[in-house]
């Protein structure tokens, strides 16, 4: 059964004839054989990308961020302890203070460490798999 809009649209023809007619259909896309793998966007590769990137900031985020967090609770909580003296007049939380740079540092080791060797490698497989992709469907 045809709807009103059909209807309406067999006497526009009538009623607006300087009206260029309607540009036809394209055509149906052809049928292509599926691919062998799950397209790039439902990879579960990517889920592991992002859970080793998330992983990897954490840690470096929270070593820099605790061990500061750390200083400042002591500074706050236990300022006996903080200017009671390590060596020769040097007060802990000097020292502290001063170890702060290298514990940046090794935040910053953490993450150089942990993206070489789990980020970047799944990164790269996942740019190849995407650049495969492309090509496999440019050549169709």
């Amino acid at each position: 059964m045809s709807s009103p809009h059909d209807q309406y649209q067999q006497y526009e023809q009538y009623t607006y004839p300087w009206r260029p007619p309607a540009p036809p259909q394209p055509p149906a896309p052809p049928r292509h054989r599926t691919p062998d793998h799950p397209p790039l966007g439902h990879h579960s590769d990517l889920r592991v990308l992002r859970s080793a990137y998330r992983w990897q900031r954490r840690v470096a985020t929270l070593t820099a961020l605790g061990y500061f967090t750390l200083f400042l609770i002591l500074s706050a909580f236990a300022p006996g302890f903080m200017t009671g003296t390590v060596t020769d007049g040097l007060p802990a939380g000097l020292l502290l203070a001063l170890l702060q740079l290298p514990v940046t540092w090794l935040a910053i080791a953490l993450y150089e460490h942990t993206a070489r060797r789990y980020v970047d490698p799944l990164a790269d497989r996942i740019r190849r798999e995407a650049a495969l992709d492309a090509k496999r469907g440019a050549g169709r």
